[in-house]
């Protein structure tokens, strides 16, 4: 009988957008082995659970490497509450020993800066690239005969029903739909129908929002590989940036999740920064 590994964790989360941290530098892990365990690992009811497994790797790139599993073991990415969650238990795990370093992922390398006393991490800014409006990089697919350079408030029929959607990618796709009543939307229905529609080969996090003012909006998301969560980062960055192009928002706007608000600046140089809080859920060790 195979003899199992013993994985030391800990469990972070951003906003309630919850991970489970692995040092795969320092431990050795059978990545392929835990992506195929990951729905169980993850599963809530028989397993830790997390919305997903963050691993810190070795990087010639950048500081220091994340990769990210989604709960239903496919990679995303990008992942921007996952991001938040990482610098800050890098810093607490000392795997890194500043306050700002660097980060790749897949999706490319990020910066982030930790503010607080070391060991009293209150926030972690991380610069999340810039956003891609090109159908191609999303992916989104139409049989129009026109080609589209954007979508931007694109009528797309949902569940029999018209939804005006701005698509784009974060390093990540995202199809953002604002309404009038946050509350009316059914995100269990309505979110996984726009999640794997036709249009996105790919799938797509799909985000609804509400307008509260030009500086504020209040947003749920069902997410690709993980379904409804309390927070997603580059949603909210997706958000914001949908918001402008509308003419719904202005550039510096907060997000308001079901876990908590998250700050978001899309800066004259077309990077998108974030600010939010991450915190220690508790640690523990699973066999592999």
């Amino acid at each position: 009988m195979k003899k199992k590994n013993k994985i030391d964790f800990m469990k972070y989360h951003g906003l309630g957008n919850d991970f489970i941290m692995i040092d795969a530098i320092s431990q050795s892990i059978d990545e392929d082995s835990l992506q195929s365990k990951t729905r169980k690992i993850c599963d809530r009811n028989f397993g830790i659970g997390a919305d997903g497994i963050i691993l810190a790797l070795p990087s010639t790139k950048s500081d220091i490497r994340m990769k990210i599993i989604n709960a239903d073991g496919t990679e995303p990415e990008m992942c921007g509450n996952g991001l938040r969650c990482f610098a800050k238990w890098a810093k607490d795990e000392k795997l890194i020993s500043q306050m700002s370093f660097s980060v790749e992922t897949k999706a490319g390398g990020r910066s982030v800066l930790l503010s607080g006393e070391s060991g009293d991490i209150q926030t972690v800014q991380v610069e999340m690239g810039e956003p891609d409006f090109s159908p191609e990089k999303i992916p989104f697919k139409t049989s129009e005969k026109d080609t589209l350079e954007t979508v931007v408030s694109y009528a797309l029929n949902v569940n029999n029903q018209t939804v005006n959607i701005t698509s784009l990618s974060m390093g990540n796709p995202h199809a953002v739909v604002f309404v009038e009543d946050l509350d009316s939307i059914d995100i269990g229905k309505l979110g996984p129908s726009l999640s794997q529609h036709a249009c996105f080969p790919e799938g797509v996090n799909a985000e609804f929002a509400q307008v509260l003012n030009s500086n504020e909006a209040k947003m749920i998301v069902w997410e690709r590989g993980a379904g409804p969560t309390l927070a997603c980062g580059t949603g909210a960055c997706a958000t914001v940036v949908a918001g402008v192009l509308e003419g719904r928002l202005n550039r510096i706007a907060t997000i308001h999740l079901p876990g908590g608000p998250l700050r978001i600046e899309w800066q004259s140089d077309n990077h998108l920064s974030m600010s939010g809080p991450a915190q220690t859920v508790f640690r523990g060790q699973f066999e592999l």
